[in-house]
């Protein structure tokens, strides 16, 4: 009779199931990872071999103006469109909580547009709604403004992609509300008790209490945010137009690797993209003590 234990065997069973797993992290992430490395020291055309060139690529971006526009363009949409979506799915999820009915249908209803707003098929319908003769356009010449299409406006043309992303609010809503599911209700009625009004009631229990999960919304929408690419590709046609003023970060690096075979600079591009993000994270995290607040606290 067998003396293997049931858990043991039950240890093996899982390293079983998670073969597939360890194969996407090795031959998906880790080895494209190292070689994008290596490639980022590296004048690569894709088609001839690496050439080492040491740190070329990264002294090449300091006087690369494409590089500092997109910086420009990627830093203020960041800045803008995050508080603006973590505000505006706040305001939703304080107003679903009051307990509406239909609350499953608006919550489904809501979160839609964040499965939906990464899709070139959204992205194509924004380029009809703030396009030249688009519904935008159509809708203020009523009232007698005729500021053509917006896409095509450099001053405009990023404000476009801005409302994109804040229409994608439901993701970060139904986790502000499943955290205001959580706030009891015995500490709203103390607060009236004192005497506390709504307002005094959202600043000094709703929002102390939903730090935390405003933080980690925070931390992963702007993760996001960083990373936009199919919106900006399929409303410039890819150039980052007009006048740069869509052209993301992502996106120059899509044009640097793909659209000029130039793998080695794009590689560096990749990387420094990386390490301002895990910069940027760990400063909210650093930061995060001074205002997030946990139970024990």
């Amino acid at each position: 009779m067998s003396r293997v234990s049931k858990p043991h065997r039950q240890g093996g069973a899982a390293h079983v199931l998670l073969i597939p797993w360890w194969l996407g992290l090795v031959l998906v992430t880790a080895v494209p990872l190292v070689a994008s490395l290596y490639l980022a020291f590296t004048d690569y055309d894709i088609l001839s071999a690496p050439e080492f060139n040491g740190l070329e690529n990264f002294h090449r971006m300091f006087q690369d103006e494409y590089f500092w526009a997109a910086v420009k363009v990627t830093v203020i949409y960041v800045l803008v469109s995050i508080p603006l979506q973590l505000g505006f799915a706040l305001l939703l999820a304080l107003i679903l909580d009051r307990g509406l009915r239909g609350l499953a249908f608006y919550r489904s209803a809501f979160y839609l547009p964040s499965l939906l707003g990464t899709s070139v098929a959204v992205a194509i319908l924004w380029r009809q709604i703030f396009g030249d003769d688009g519904l935008i356009d159509r809708a203020l010449s009523v009232f007698g403004l005729e500021l053509g299409s917006w896409l095509q406006n450099p001053s405009l043309s990023l404000s476009t992609l801005i409302v994109l992303n804040v229409w994608t609010f439901g993701s970060p809503m139904v986790i502000f509300l499943a955290g205001l599911r959580q706030i009891p209700e015995e500490l709203y009625e103390a607060a009236k008790v004192d005497g506390a009004g709504i307002v005094r009631q959202f600043t000094r229990v709703t929002i102390p209490l939903l730090t935390p999960i405003i933080f980690f919304n925070l931390i992963l929408q702007t993760i996001g945010a960083f990373q936009t690419f199919t919106q900006a590709h399929v409303v410039s046609g890819g150039t980052g137009g007009p006048a740069n003023s869509t052209l993301f970060y992502t996106l120059y690096i899509y044009q640097q690797g793909f659209t000029n075979f130039d793998m080695g600079y794009a590689s560096a591009l990749a990387w420094v993209l990386m390490i301002a993000i895990g910069l940027v994270t760990a400063v909210h995290f650093v930061l995060s003590k001074y205002w997030v607040f946990y139970g024990d606290d």
